[in-house]
């Protein structure tokens, strides 16, 4: 269907429908790999884990792999120490490819291994959720989690090729595909009016559509990683919502997923920002509507005191204050540094449901 270039420190190719996952073998092979090192979780190996390693066998490439429980709470040093030592064991050197096949998990832990295994080899993702596609699969962040907070360890290292493949998204749970829908409303939110007016008609399973909305949250998130890589600046606006989504997911022990987090987190922030007058009550209220469409929550069931505390453990927080990612209208955005009260006073007018301006 289509091919996005990302001219990062590394340019690679995002391919979208364009090559089935087995071709993951033969692209290593052209890489000059000495082997592949498959990293997948135990709810999508089962799936397709025997095409990649068929396809090694076939163009002659050893290929070990790493099967972790599904979930957030395996993105953990345990996890990913016993992934490098599964490297070490399987006789991984630095001409050895990791493949992530998998979500957004998969793919940071994979990521991490890989950017730090004999301190780098490459990798190639294989994103199975809408999440990874449309999001984590592209730009470069790996890592992992800390008791402390979300992605708190990690580094910036980017694939050598993303395979999408959106028949895959066919096997998800309608739990999992509606929890990455909230990443590609975000895009919307952010960058693109007229990807929001189009989401505004819900997107489904199985609908026409998502090829080419895949295709444009890459586009636009390739922008502002070519403009920003390592997140100094205008990459930032990609946290729209994620500061408080974290902490939702945090302080639900990862019980929220993070697409019902982040998403619940996007219309509080844009409530809030309706309150502080930095955009319409109309944009606002657009916002929280197509998170209800679909059937996220626009009010989390903390406190905002609560929130405000363990946003104080998110990466974006320099210092005394944190970078908020304020909406500005639909397809447009601000990040306004706060002051940790600032921001604890600018979430609570949202949750308190206060109309009108107040003071921040």
């Amino acid at each position: 269907m289509a091919v996005v270039t990302v001219h990062a420190s590394q340019p690679y190719e995002v391919s979208i429908d364009e090559a089935p996952i087995e071709s993951a073998a033969s692209q290593a092979a052209n890489m000059g790999a000495d082997a592949v090192f498959l990293v997948s979780d135990d709810n999508v190996a089962p799936l397709y884990a025997p095409r990649i390693l068929d396809a090694c066998a076939r163009v002659g490439l050893p290929c070990a792999s790493f099967v972790f429980p599904a979930g957030e709470s395996s993105k953990t040093f345990a996890t990913y120490a016993a992934c490098l030592d599964a490297m070490a064991r399987a006789h991984a050197t630095r001409s050895t490819i990791v493949v992530a096949l998998g979500g957004g998990v998969v793919g940071d832990l994979a990521g991490f291994a890989a950017a730090t295994y004999m301190r780098g080899c490459r990798f190639i993702q294989i994103p199975t959720s809408l999440l990874a596609c449309v999001d984590s699969s592209v730009g470069g962040k790996t890592g992992i989690d800390l008791d402390a907070g979300k992605n708190l360890v990690g580094a910036f290292h980017q694939p050598s090729s993303v395979l999408i493949d959106t028949s895959l998204l066919e096997t998800l749970p309608d739990r999992f595909f509606i929890d990455g829908t909230a990443e590609v409303l975000k895009y919307g939110i952010i960058a693109d009016p007229a990807l929001f007016v189009e989401l505004e008609t819900r997107l489904m399973p199985n609908d026409a559509r998502i090829p080419s909305i895949v295709r444009r949250c890459i586009e636009i998130k390739r922008d502002v990683v070519q403009a920003d890589e390592y997140e100094r600046g205008v990459r930032r606006i990609l946290n729209f919502g994620h500061t408080v989504g974290h902490a939702i997911e945090r302080l639900s022990s990862y019980s929220v997923t993070h697409g019902f987090a982040v998403a619940t987190g996007m219309a509080l922030i844009a409530r809030a920002s309706a309150c502080a007058g930095f955009c319409s009550e109309g944009d606002a209220r657009r916002v929280e509507k197509v998170v209800e469409r679909y059937g996220f929550k626009t009010r989390p069931r903390f406190s905002a005191s609560a929130l405000a505390e363990a946003a104080a453990s998110d990466k974006k927080r320099s210092g005394a204050s944190i970078d908020t990612v304020c909406l500005r209208a639909v397809g447009a955005v601000e990040i306004v540094p706060m002051t940790l009260d600032r921001f604890a006073r600018f979430i609570e007018a949202a949750c308190a449901d206060g109309a009108g301006p107040c003071r921040i």
